[in-house]
């Protein structure tokens, strides 16, 4: 379910999550999930040797409305009130026109609790609803998490693979809506 947020943005609600913009103060949560990320992600989207992106880096890029930042929804959990992540649509150039991709990405601490799926089937109804006819999705051949919860929403693998022998295989997986 869809409800209007404060400044006019989306938000979604599930039974669990709430999925909204992300408020300067939760730049802690985004560095959290900077300094989890497997070391087989590639080094720009990984805390780099000095330290960056810094909380203080992340508060201004919230603050900043910058897309890398704050365009993809906090997900929060409604008895709890705390923000575990992100789940949303991006469009990076790397799929067809009009068909954005679908990211998600949890706290390790918030893993196995059925959250992803859960904020993902909100993010797919809300697509549908919005006209999008079919998204995609990438994922690392290795990343088994990510590849199940995206088999659960029903993305399906296509031909397409880039590989990358020091980081293994990005997979393309779609899904018509």
């Amino acid at each position: 379910m869809a409800v209007d947020a404060p400044g006019n943005e989306v938000a979604l609600e599930t039974r669990r999550l709430l999925l909204r913009p992300w408020r300067v103060a939760e730049a802690v949560v985004q560095r959290e999930l900077w300094t989890e990320r497997d070391p087989r992600v590639p080094p720009h989207r990984r805390i780099d040797a000095a330290g960056h992106p810094t909380v203080a880096e992340l508060e201004e890029s919230i603050r900043a409305d910058k897309a890398w930042s704050s365009g993809l929804p906090a997900v929060e959990r409604k008895v709890s009130c705390d923000v575990i992540g992100y789940c949303g649509l991006v469009d990076n150039g790397r799929g067809p026109a009009g068909e954005p991709e679908l990211a998600f990405e949890l706290l390790r601490r918030s893993w196995r609790q059925g959250y992803a799926t859960e904020a993902s089937w909100a993010v797919l109804e809300w697509a549908g609803s919005a006209g999008y006819g079919r998204l995609w999705a990438t994922v690392w051949d290795w990343n088994t998490a990510s590849r199940r919860v995206l088999a659960k929403v029903g993305f399906t693998e296509t031909d397409r693979k880039e590989v990358d022998a020091a980081r293994g295989t990005t997979l393309f997986m779609t899904r018509r809506l």
